[in-house]
Protein backbone atom coordinates (compact mmCIF):
# COMPACT_ATOMS: atom_id res chain seq x y z
CA UNK A 1 0.00 0.00 0.00
CA UNK A 2 1.06 3.55 -0.20
CA UNK A 3 1.47 5.32 3.40
CA UNK A 4 1.29 8.43 4.44
CA UNK A 5 2.51 8.20 7.92
CA UNK A 6 1.49 10.42 10.91
CA UNK A 7 3.83 11.34 14.16
CA UNK A 8 5.72 13.94 16.18
CA UNK A 9 7.64 12.60 19.27
CA UNK A 10 10.59 9.97 19.29
CA UNK A 11 8.45 7.04 20.45
CA UNK A 12 6.87 6.97 16.78
CA UNK A 13 10.34 6.79 14.78
CA UNK A 14 10.35 3.07 15.44
CA UNK A 15 6.59 2.33 13.91
CA UNK A 16 8.27 4.73 10.97
CA UNK A 17 11.13 2.89 10.52
CA UNK A 18 9.83 -0.54 10.93
CA UNK A 19 7.21 0.69 7.72
CA UNK A 20 10.10 2.17 6.22
CA UNK A 21 11.65 -1.61 6.18
CA UNK A 22 8.77 -3.02 4.96
CA UNK A 23 9.22 -4.44 1.26
CA UNK A 24 5.12 -4.66 0.85
CA UNK A 25 4.16 -0.83 1.67
CA UNK A 26 5.84 2.47 0.48
CA UNK A 27 5.82 5.67 3.04
CA UNK A 28 5.18 8.16 0.37
CA UNK A 29 5.04 11.13 2.71
CA UNK A 30 4.84 11.83 6.37
CA UNK A 31 2.68 14.24 8.13
CA UNK A 32 4.25 15.72 11.19
CA UNK A 33 3.62 19.28 14.06
CA UNK A 34 5.70 22.05 12.97
CA UNK A 35 9.41 22.72 14.40
CA UNK A 36 8.85 23.96 17.87
CA UNK A 37 11.30 25.84 20.12
CA UNK A 38 13.50 23.49 22.32
CA UNK A 39 17.07 24.39 24.30
CA UNK A 40 18.05 26.70 26.35
CA UNK A 41 18.36 29.57 22.69
CA UNK A 42 14.32 28.53 22.20
CA UNK A 43 15.62 27.84 18.58
CA UNK A 44 13.02 26.29 15.90
CA UNK A 45 13.61 22.57 15.71
CA UNK A 46 11.95 19.59 13.65
CA UNK A 47 10.45 16.94 15.55
CA UNK A 48 11.84 13.25 15.60
CA UNK A 49 9.56 11.87 12.71
CA UNK A 50 10.86 14.93 10.45
CA UNK A 51 14.10 14.68 11.32
CA UNK A 52 14.04 10.72 10.46
CA UNK A 53 12.09 10.96 7.09
CA UNK A 54 14.35 14.13 6.10
CA UNK A 55 17.26 11.32 6.53
CA UNK A 56 15.12 9.03 4.63
CA UNK A 57 14.85 10.99 1.94
CA UNK A 58 11.18 11.44 2.27
CA UNK A 59 8.01 13.98 1.75
CA UNK A 60 7.44 15.97 5.03
CA UNK A 61 4.37 17.78 5.35
CA UNK A 62 3.80 20.12 8.53
CA UNK A 63 0.42 22.01 8.50
CA UNK A 64 -0.57 24.07 11.38
CA UNK A 65 -3.53 22.05 11.31
CA UNK A 66 -4.27 19.07 9.48
CA UNK A 67 -7.82 20.88 7.94
CA UNK A 68 -5.73 23.83 6.37
CA UNK A 69 -7.05 23.47 2.89
CA UNK A 70 -3.31 23.45 1.46
CA UNK A 71 -2.31 20.22 3.04
CA UNK A 72 -5.84 18.32 2.10
CA UNK A 73 -5.27 19.00 -1.44
CA UNK A 74 -1.33 17.77 -1.18
CA UNK A 75 -2.98 14.44 0.56
CA UNK A 76 -5.32 14.15 -2.19
CA UNK A 77 -2.64 14.62 -4.65
CA UNK A 78 -0.54 12.01 -2.69
CA UNK A 79 -3.72 9.53 -2.82
CA UNK A 80 -2.33 7.04 -0.10
CA UNK A 81 -4.18 4.00 0.32
CA UNK A 82 -3.95 3.95 4.40
CA UNK A 83 -2.30 6.90 6.70
CA UNK A 84 -1.19 4.96 9.98
CA UNK A 85 -0.83 7.11 12.92
CA UNK A 86 1.73 7.41 15.76
CA UNK A 87 1.20 10.03 18.80
CA UNK A 88 1.24 12.54 16.28
CA UNK A 89 -0.18 15.17 18.42
CA UNK A 90 -3.65 17.32 16.21
CA UNK A 91 -6.75 16.52 15.81
CA UNK A 92 -8.30 14.74 12.35
CA UNK A 93 -11.41 16.25 10.88
CA UNK A 94 -13.74 14.39 7.94
CA UNK A 95 -11.61 16.07 4.79
CA UNK A 96 -8.45 15.07 5.84
CA UNK A 97 -10.00 11.53 7.23
CA UNK A 98 -12.00 10.40 4.51
CA UNK A 99 -9.00 10.31 1.78
CA UNK A 100 -7.23 7.34 2.21
CA UNK A 101 -9.16 4.58 1.10
CA UNK A 102 -8.43 2.68 3.96
CA UNK A 103 -8.47 5.56 6.49
CA UNK A 104 -5.80 6.10 9.34
CA UNK A 105 -5.45 3.80 11.54
CA UNK A 106 -4.55 4.74 14.82
CA UNK A 107 -1.45 2.71 16.84
CA UNK A 108 -2.40 3.51 20.78
CA UNK A 109 -0.67 2.72 23.87
CA UNK A 110 -3.49 0.66 25.79
CA UNK A 111 -5.63 -2.24 25.30
CA UNK A 112 -8.47 -0.33 24.43
CA UNK A 113 -11.16 0.74 25.42
CA UNK A 114 -9.14 1.21 28.34
CA UNK A 115 -6.96 4.83 29.25
CA UNK A 116 -8.90 6.84 25.88
CA UNK A 117 -6.49 10.14 25.38
CA UNK A 118 -3.46 11.81 25.36
CA UNK A 119 -1.39 9.67 28.25
CA UNK A 120 -2.57 5.97 28.38
CA UNK A 121 0.72 4.97 29.99
CA UNK A 122 1.42 6.92 32.34
CA UNK A 123 -2.20 6.50 33.49
CA UNK A 124 -1.87 2.57 33.49
CA UNK A 125 1.64 3.08 36.16
CA UNK A 126 -0.25 5.41 37.89
CA UNK A 127 -3.15 3.63 38.28
CA UNK A 128 -1.40 0.07 39.41
CA UNK A 129 -2.02 -1.71 36.17
CA UNK A 130 0.11 -5.18 36.37
CA UNK A 131 -0.72 -5.65 32.10
CA UNK A 132 -1.26 -2.99 29.46
CA UNK A 133 -0.33 -3.23 25.50
CA UNK A 134 -0.93 -1.38 22.42
CA UNK A 135 -3.99 -1.55 20.12
CA UNK A 136 -4.19 -0.14 16.34
CA UNK A 137 -8.12 0.90 15.53
CA UNK A 138 -9.41 2.96 12.58
CA UNK A 139 -9.95 6.78 13.71
CA UNK A 140 -13.13 7.96 13.54
CA UNK A 141 -14.50 10.99 15.29
CA UNK A 142 -15.02 9.91 19.20
CA UNK A 143 -12.07 10.09 21.53
CA UNK A 144 -9.85 6.26 20.92
CA UNK A 145 -13.39 5.16 20.11
CA UNK A 146 -12.58 3.29 16.82
CA UNK A 147 -12.88 -0.45 15.96
CA UNK A 148 -9.81 -2.51 16.66
CA UNK A 149 -7.45 -4.51 14.37
CA UNK A 150 -5.30 -5.89 16.91
CA UNK A 151 -3.20 -6.01 19.93
CA UNK A 152 -0.08 -6.65 21.75
CA UNK A 153 0.04 -7.20 25.84
CA UNK A 154 3.34 -5.97 27.65
CA UNK A 155 3.69 -6.64 31.47
CA UNK A 156 4.26 -3.71 34.20
CA UNK A 157 7.18 -4.20 35.59
CA UNK A 158 7.77 -3.02 39.50
CA UNK A 159 9.69 -0.90 38.87
CA UNK A 160 9.01 0.86 35.10
CA UNK A 161 8.61 4.00 34.92
CA UNK A 162 6.35 5.67 32.32
CA UNK A 163 9.27 6.67 29.95
CA UNK A 164 10.64 2.95 30.10
CA UNK A 165 7.40 1.14 29.54
CA UNK A 166 6.68 3.70 26.63
CA UNK A 167 10.06 2.61 25.25
CA UNK A 168 9.27 -1.12 25.20
CA UNK A 169 5.77 -0.52 23.46
CA UNK A 170 7.05 1.61 21.33
CA UNK A 171 9.10 -1.05 19.38
CA UNK A 172 6.39 -4.17 20.43
CA UNK A 173 3.65 -1.62 18.58
CA UNK A 174 5.79 -0.45 15.75
CA UNK A 175 5.40 -4.96 14.93
CA UNK A 176 1.97 -4.31 15.38
CA UNK A 177 1.43 -1.76 13.00
CA UNK A 178 3.34 -2.97 10.46
CA UNK A 179 1.35 -6.67 10.65
CA UNK A 180 -1.99 -4.36 11.04
CA UNK A 181 -0.67 -2.66 7.37
CA UNK A 182 -0.35 -6.12 5.83
CA UNK A 183 -3.53 -7.59 7.11
CA UNK A 184 -5.50 -4.36 5.64
CA UNK A 185 -3.77 -4.73 1.97
CA UNK A 186 -4.02 -8.66 1.61
CA UNK A 187 -8.08 -8.28 3.41
CA UNK A 188 -6.90 -10.73 6.25
CA UNK A 189 -7.47 -8.34 8.96
CA UNK A 190 -11.26 -6.68 9.88
CA UNK A 191 -11.79 -4.05 12.68
CA UNK A 192 -14.03 -4.94 15.37
CA UNK A 193 -15.64 -2.46 17.79
CA UNK A 194 -14.45 -1.76 20.76
CA UNK A 195 -16.66 -3.41 23.94
CA UNK A 196 -19.00 -1.08 25.58
CA UNK A 197 -17.85 -1.96 29.07
CA UNK A 198 -14.39 -1.04 30.31
CA UNK A 199 -14.09 2.47 29.18
CA UNK A 200 -11.51 4.50 30.98
CA UNK A 201 -10.11 8.03 30.20
CA UNK A 202 -6.69 8.91 30.21
CA UNK A 203 -6.07 12.84 30.01
CA UNK A 204 -2.85 14.70 29.94
CA UNK A 205 -0.90 14.59 33.07
CA UNK A 206 -0.39 18.02 34.43
CA UNK A 207 2.31 20.03 36.68
CA UNK A 208 -0.75 19.69 39.53
CA UNK A 209 -1.07 15.73 39.05
CA UNK A 210 2.70 15.30 39.62
CA UNK A 211 2.40 17.17 42.93
CA UNK A 212 3.67 14.36 45.67
CA UNK A 213 0.97 14.65 48.43
CA UNK A 214 2.98 12.77 51.66
CA UNK A 215 0.12 12.21 53.41
CA UNK A 216 -0.67 9.81 50.96
CA UNK A 217 0.30 5.99 51.09
CA UNK A 218 3.79 5.13 49.94
CA UNK A 219 2.65 2.98 47.10
CA UNK A 220 0.58 5.77 46.09
CA UNK A 221 3.50 7.98 46.02
CA UNK A 222 6.04 4.95 44.41
CA UNK A 223 3.43 5.29 41.30
CA UNK A 224 3.03 8.90 40.81
CA UNK A 225 7.10 8.84 40.84
CA UNK A 226 7.43 6.57 38.18
CA UNK A 227 4.11 7.63 36.21
CA UNK A 228 5.33 10.84 35.78
CA UNK A 229 8.91 9.82 34.94
CA UNK A 230 10.11 11.70 32.86
CA UNK A 231 7.38 13.99 32.51
CA UNK A 232 6.19 16.15 33.89
CA UNK A 233 8.38 14.65 37.15
CA UNK A 234 6.53 14.44 40.28
CA UNK A 235 7.71 17.21 42.73
CA UNK A 236 7.41 18.57 46.07
CA UNK A 237 8.21 21.59 47.76
CA UNK A 238 11.46 22.32 50.32
CA UNK A 239 11.77 25.76 51.67
CA UNK A 240 9.61 27.46 49.26
CA UNK A 241 11.11 25.64 46.16
CA UNK A 242 10.42 23.37 44.38
CA UNK A 243 12.18 19.81 44.30
CA UNK A 244 12.04 16.75 41.85
CA UNK A 245 11.64 13.30 42.54
CA UNK A 246 13.28 11.89 39.87
CA UNK A 247 14.35 8.84 40.92
CA UNK A 248 12.25 5.68 41.72
CA UNK A 249 11.84 5.63 45.80
CA UNK A 250 12.50 2.28 47.76
CA UNK A 251 9.47 1.49 49.95
CA UNK A 252 10.18 0.64 53.76
CA UNK A 253 7.43 -1.36 55.06
CA UNK A 254 9.27 -1.81 58.00
CA UNK A 255 9.59 1.68 59.12
CA UNK A 256 6.54 4.53 59.92
CA UNK A 257 8.05 6.92 62.33
CA UNK A 258 8.25 9.76 60.53
CA UNK A 259 5.28 12.31 60.10
CA UNK A 260 4.05 12.34 56.35
CA UNK A 261 6.38 14.58 54.58
CA UNK A 262 9.08 14.80 57.58
CA UNK A 263 12.79 14.07 56.40
CA UNK A 264 15.20 12.10 58.29
CA UNK A 265 18.94 11.20 57.01
CA UNK A 266 20.33 7.83 57.72
CA UNK A 267 23.57 6.83 57.63
CA UNK A 268 25.41 8.35 54.93
CA UNK A 269 23.25 7.54 51.93
CA UNK A 270 20.05 6.97 53.19
CA UNK A 271 17.25 10.02 52.86
CA UNK A 272 13.59 9.16 54.20
CA UNK A 273 10.57 10.53 54.07
CA UNK A 274 7.40 9.61 55.85
CA UNK A 275 4.19 8.85 54.82
CA UNK A 276 0.61 8.23 55.46
CA UNK A 277 1.80 4.63 55.86
CA UNK A 278 5.46 3.75 56.10
CA UNK A 279 8.62 5.55 54.82
CA UNK A 280 9.75 5.90 51.92
CA UNK A 281 13.76 6.00 50.49
CA UNK A 282 14.68 8.94 48.26
CA UNK A 283 16.57 8.06 44.90
CA UNK A 284 17.12 10.89 42.93
CA UNK A 285 16.19 14.80 42.96
CA UNK A 286 16.72 17.52 41.81
CA UNK A 287 16.44 20.95 43.11
CA UNK A 288 15.29 24.26 41.18
CA UNK A 289 17.94 25.33 38.80
CA UNK A 290 20.53 22.18 39.23
CA UNK A 291 20.91 18.99 37.58
CA UNK A 292 19.99 15.49 38.64
CA UNK A 293 21.18 14.52 41.53
CA UNK A 294 21.56 11.78 44.33
CA UNK A 295 19.12 12.25 47.27
CA UNK A 296 22.44 11.72 49.85
CA UNK A 297 24.04 14.55 47.92
CA UNK A 298 21.50 16.45 47.84
CA UNK A 299 20.68 16.12 51.62
CA UNK A 300 24.25 17.15 52.69
CA UNK A 301 24.52 19.91 50.41
CA UNK A 302 21.18 20.99 51.88
CA UNK A 303 22.32 20.56 55.60
CA UNK A 304 18.76 19.07 56.35
CA UNK A 305 17.69 20.07 59.92
CA UNK A 306 16.04 17.77 62.04
CA UNK A 307 11.94 17.82 62.06
CA UNK A 308 12.09 19.45 58.67
CA UNK A 309 9.55 18.27 55.97
CA UNK A 310 8.45 18.32 52.01
CA UNK A 311 5.71 20.06 51.71
CA UNK A 312 4.20 24.00 51.63
CA UNK A 313 5.11 23.78 55.04
CA UNK A 314 8.05 22.91 54.83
Amino acid sequence: MRLVFAGTPEVAVPALDALLASDRHEVVAVVTRPDAPAGRGRKLVASPVAQRAEEAGIEVLKPAKPSDPEFVARLTELAPDCCPVVAYGALLRPGALEIPKHGWVNLHFSLLPAWRGAAPVQHAVLAGDEVTGAATFLIEQGLDSGPVYGVITEEIRPTDTSGELLTRLSVSGARLLTATMDGIEDGSLHALPQPAEGVTLAPKITVEDARIEWSHPALRIDRVVRGCAPAPGAWTEFRGERLKITGPVKLLTDSSALAPGELAVVGKNSVRVGTGSHEVELGEVRPQGKKEMRAADWARGARLESGERFGSEG
